[in-house]
């Protein structure tokens, strides 16, 4: 029986996949002596797969990859902070165009084959400038190292830089899939996230690398509530360089599982780095349903819970008041029976089918919330349907960090 083998973690995050090479660079978008402006580029045109935000206002950028991606291929990315040229009609388009072409040029590369991804502020025109010249500048600090500087260029309010990899043996060849994201805060994504960015030195069939990111996304970028909001801008682009010589993958390869469960754990790592630093967060939450009548019961129940205003702030008081869990629960459109229901903080019951903790199972209850990360499990007792939704608290500092964010 053959054993399955072991997906390992490795350094260097969009550049660990052979075949790309990535900068950041200080453009001066928004803020002096702060990385601004990154660059992905593959050796050759790359296959590519990307799934966007779903909220009806679209940013420019997001307009323009929708065209570019139709293709199938692209060889770079280029990506600014400080700005999201959001809200800005017709300029705003002219302008992504103007980045697209820039970067073309700087690399002597197809202009279709240019995808761009802009963050920062909504209704702010890019300073198309500085843009240009930033891609002039990244073109020329490429480097096959070049990812975690790329990964600082596209934070806003982000203060960490989030970067994953994970490598395998696929036909006996060396495959490593990297990846970087920024996002902290508008995070509930649907189809995608903030801005991620998924690389491998795989060899995939086009239609099948689409199928494994839409697949990925969901089980991952799709399972993070920050705060219930959706960007104009989300995006998540993966480029597959081919590098690695393996025959190309497709569902009816032996080991697509293999290379599917590897991009997924780039992706799972990414979008729980994401939670982690959530605006103000001070808390990592796992927040699971079971039990539910069906699986979208389910979700439904845990995203109620991970948007709760009121269950996140107890979070960050460490408060185990279980009553706005169920509340949440029972409005959130799925079935709940309270004297069914069962709640457990890590591995401790909370509420069990109309019994609630005493004074000791409350100070349990309490140290169990002491910890950066925990669990929160309710359990229906309706059926078989599961969900998992990773989630942070609301701090102080998440309303001090929104409340001016534009002046």
């Amino acid at each position: 029986m053959k054993t399955k083998q072991k997906i390992r973690s490795v350094t260097g995050g969009v550049t660990a996949p052979k075949g790309f090479r990535a900068a950041g660079v200080e453009a001066g978008i928004k803020y002096a002596n702060r990385k601004d402006f990154a660059l992905l580029v593959a050796d050759q045109p790359a296959v590519a797969a990307a799934v966007f935000t779903t909220n009806q206002v679209a940013a420019a950028p997001v307009l323009l990859d929708r065209l570019h991606i139709r293709g199938g291929r692209a060889q770079a990315v280029a990506i600014n902070s400080g700005c999201a040229n959001a809200c800005t009609g017709k300029l705003g388009m002219q302008n992504a165009l103007a980045m697209a072409r820039a970067t073309a040029e700087a690399l002597g590369i197809d202009e279709q084959l240019v995808l761009i991804c802009s963050t920062g502020v909504i209704g702010a025109n890019l300073p198309i400038d500085r843009i240009v010249a930033g891609a002039q500048k990244a073109a020329q600090c490429l480097r096959r190292n070049g990812g975690p500087d790329a990964a600082r260029a596209i934070m806003t309010t982000d203060t960490v830089d989030k970067q994953a990899a994970r490598k395998l043996k696929i036909d006996g060849r060396e495959v490593v899939i990297g990846g970087m994201c920024k996002g902290s805060g508008m995070i509930e994504p649907n189809m995608a996230t903030m801005l991620g960015f998924l690389t491998t030195d795989a060899a995939v069939e086009r239609r099948a690398l689409q199928q494994a990111l839409r697949s990925v996304a969901d089980a991952s970028f799709n399972r993070v509530v920050v705060d219930g909001d959706r960007s104009t801008n989300d995006t998540l682009i993966l480029l597959a360089s081919g590098a690695a010589g393996n025959r190309e993958l497709a569902p009816t390869h032996p080991q697509w599982r293999e290379f599917c469960e590897a991009l997924l754990a780039v992706a799972t790592d990414l979008a729980k780095q994401m939670v982690m630093d959530g605006e103000g967060a001070t808390k990592l939450v796992t927040v699971r349903v079971q039990g539910a009548r069906s699986a979208r019961d389910a979700q439904q129940a845990a995203r109620a819970i991970a948007r709760s205003a009121l269950v996140k702030t107890s979070w960050f008081g460490r408060d185990p008041n279980w009553g706005r869990v169920i509340c949440a629960a029972g409005y959130s459109g799925a079935e709940v029976q309270d004297q069914r229901a069962q709640i457990w903080y890590g591995n401790v019951c909370a509420y069990d089918c109309g019994r609630v903790a005493d004074a000791a199972t409350l100070r349990k209850l309490k140290a169990v919330m002491q910890g950066r990360a925990f669990d929160v499990t309710v359990n229906l007792n309706l059926g078989k349907g599961a969900d998992t939704i990773y989630t942070c608290d609301f701090s102080l500092d998440y309303v001090k960090i929104n409340a001016d964010y534009t002046t």
